[in-house]
């Protein structure tokens, strides 16, 4: 097995066409066409973990951070992620990355936070638009089955929690064959046609919109194919940015708040006021969420949990819900499970390592 067999796998879950562009999601150091020793899971790169890496026979490391954000004009040793770089580089080491990507899609990280807290009813809080498309072709009645079934296995049709969805008109189309065509009906050169066709309509995302035109076409009994793609405005309910959801049994606010100290094996809770209600609708964000605590609260969420609050954003909640402020780190501590899952369903028996060592910078002294 290759390096990019792992990758391959890890991007058709994550997509990386859904990063944020600031971000550095893929390859960071290494040969693709490396042949794989053992893969070790883990939220970060540090000169530990590629030394674990190594101790436990694994040439590829797969990350939720990127250890490379922005350019390195020199790798002299100067800082961390020079060293690590210097080292994975000495003993033929592979770091991959999954951020962004991984956050955005309707499995990624934050699900994987909320069901820690076993919450349910959930979906994205925020989802993204400019993500999708609809795809318009037209076929020969006889072909119509043929070529909707090529399209979604490509990926077309994907609405929420239901599967080949499109939709279809009849009508005639016409054309008139070149002398130099090849055409399905009729003949070169001869004189204009005129067939019953089916118009089939699909939606598509971007990440799979050029395998399913690729699919479309090779199915399609036309020499020509006739086809639009095009833009729309709708919300992709799939893709976006944190989640809510609800508890199963409501909570008083101080039960909740230590629950989930419990369920995220935090430290400490850094939060706002108790508001004097029970907890029903849980919003949250792995990693850094503030930019998302208006969205939390016009979408009526008791609490809201993420990481990284600053001082003078906790006004922000201005007693429509309660903060609460676990950690960067910590909210997004079991991300490596989300890799684990993904790797060990389409390899399972192939040495997939969930890393020993905790990589959170923060200590806290009680």
């Amino acid at each position: 097995m290759l390096v990019k067999d792992i990758i391959a796998a890890i991007e058709a879950f994550a997509p990386p066409v859904y990063q944020e562009s600031y971000d550095n999601c893929g390859l960071q150091v290494g040969d693709p066409l490396s042949a794989l020793t053992g893969v070790l899971l883990t939220l970060d790169v540090t000169e530990a973990i590629v030394a674990e890496a190594i101790a436990r026979n694994c040439n590829l490391i797969v990350a939720h951070h990127p250890l490379i954000f922005s350019g390195i004009k020199s790798i002299s040793g100067k800082n961390y992620v020079e060293r690590v770089i210097q080292t994975a580089i000495k003993n033929d080491m592979n770091i991959y990355a999954a951020h962004t990507n991984l956050d955005n899609v309707l499995h990624g990280v934050n699900a994987k936070f909320a069901e820690k807290l076993g919450l349910v009813n959930t979906r994205i809080l925020v989802p993204m638009t400019g993500t999708l498309h609809k795809l318009y072709t037209y076929v020969p009645v006889a072909d119509a089955d043929k070529v909707r079934d090529a399209m979604f296995a490509a990926g077309a049709g994907h609405i929420g929690n239901y599967t080949e969805c499109s939709f279809s008109t009849s009508g005639s189309g016409t054309f008139k064959p070149g002398s130099s065509a090849n055409p399905a009906i009729g003949m070169a050169g001869g004189a204009r046609e005129a067939v019953e066709e089916v118009k089939i309509e699909v939606l598509v995302d971007r990440a799979s919109a050029k395998s399913v035109i690729s699919a479309m076409k090779e199915s399609h009994p036309y020499e020509e194919v006739a086809y639009e793609l095009v833009p729309v405005c709708n919300a992709n309910q799939d893709l976006g940015a944190g989640m809510i959801g609800e508890l199963e049994t409501p909570m008083n606010e101080v039960d909740f708040l230590l629950f989930v100290k419990k369920r995220m094996k935090v430290d400490c809770v850094r939060h706002t006021a108790v508001l004097g209600r029970q907890v029903k609708k849980v919003a949250l964000c792995g990693g850094s969420g503030s930019f998302l605590l208006k969205d939390a609260i016009r979408a009526g969420a008791d609490v809201f949990i993420t990481g990284d609050f600053k001082y003078h954003q906790f006004f922000d909640a201005e007693g429509k819900t309660i903060i609460a402020d676990i950690g960067h780190f910590e909210s997004e501590q079991f991300t490596p499970e989300i890799f684990e899952m993904v790797l060990k369903k389409k390899f399972p028996n192939f040495a997939v390592l969930l890393s020993n060592i905790s990589t959170n910078p923060i200590k806290y002294l009680f």
